[in-house]
């Protein structure tokens, strides 16, 4: 399977995103925590929204990517108002599954979180028909 075009990480350009803490990102709306500030499920949302922008445009359109594994350290709370940058980075191609490095910082560049993350490159309609053979619709 020829999943990405250019597929040497090195070569691939990282993707930024930016985001703007909200009451709804945070531990206590989410349910992670009673605090008022920037919530894990969060960070792991939006780490996983920098990968699929690495992936832009680069996979055929028959395919898609789909989560599989992670490892994430939240190292610094972050409060309601403050702009996070997530930075994400292709680090390696084993077959269908892609690996990379993602880093979120504040707005001084304190490091808030670093994660691993693992995608697989799958078919999007034998995915969505074997999930469908194992778990029918009502009826």
């Amino acid at each position: 399977m020829s999943a990405i075009v250019g597929l040497d990480p090195a070569a691939l350009p990282p993707a930024t995103l930016r985001h703007t803490v909200g009451p709804a990102d945070t531990a206590a709306t989410l349910g992670s925590g009673d605090l008022a500030v920037l919530g894990t499920p969060k960070v792991l949302a939006l780490a996983e929204a920098a990968c699929l922008a690495v992936l832009a445009g680069r996979l055929e359109a028959d395919l898609t990517s789909v989560g599989t594994e992670v490892a994430l350290q939240h190292r610094a709370a972050t409060p309601v108002g403050s702009q996070v940058t997530v930075s994400a980075a292709l680090s390696g191609v084993e077959g269908p599954a892609l690996d990379f490095d993602v880093e979120v910082r504040d707005s001084a560049g304190t490091l808030l979180a670093t994660a691993r993350l693992r995608r697989a490159v799958v078919h999007r309609q034998r995915f969505l028909d074997r999930l469908g053979a194992r778990h029918p619709g009502p009826g």
